[in-house]
């Protein structure tokens, strides 16, 4: 059983502005192209290494995204079982329930 960490998106804001997340997005490279979360990084769910995660340094987090929340939680459980304990976060309501709040997009 996978240890999961919900980022709420105010959470996920806060921690963007401030750069105390990495932001991983685990859509695949043409829903990226189409709009993202600004400052994520693209590892794709279905060629998802979980090694070209970068380690988040002390206070930092590493958060994973995706569309709705359920490719980020695959990719958290596969990390996890990478031996990547460090992965635990993902943001649940993922790139939908960002730009419905308003959010910024990057394209």
């Amino acid at each position: 059983m996978a240890v999961v960490e919900n980022v709420s998106l105010d959470e996920l804001k806060a921690g963007l502005a401030d750069g105390s997340i990495i932001l991983v997005d685990v859509r695949e490279p043409n829903e990226f192209k189409e709009g993202r979360i600004p400052g994520a990084i693209l590892n794709p769910l279905q060629s998802f290494k979980p090694a070209d995660i970068p380690t988040a340094p002390e206070g930092k987090k590493v958060v994973l995204a995706c569309r709705a929340g359920g490719r980020s939680l695959k990719a958290l459980e596969a990390a996890q079982a990478a031996g990547r304990s460090d992965i635990k976060a993902h943001y649940p309501g993922g790139f939908k329930a960002w730009a419905e709040a308003g959010e910024k997009v990057e394209l």
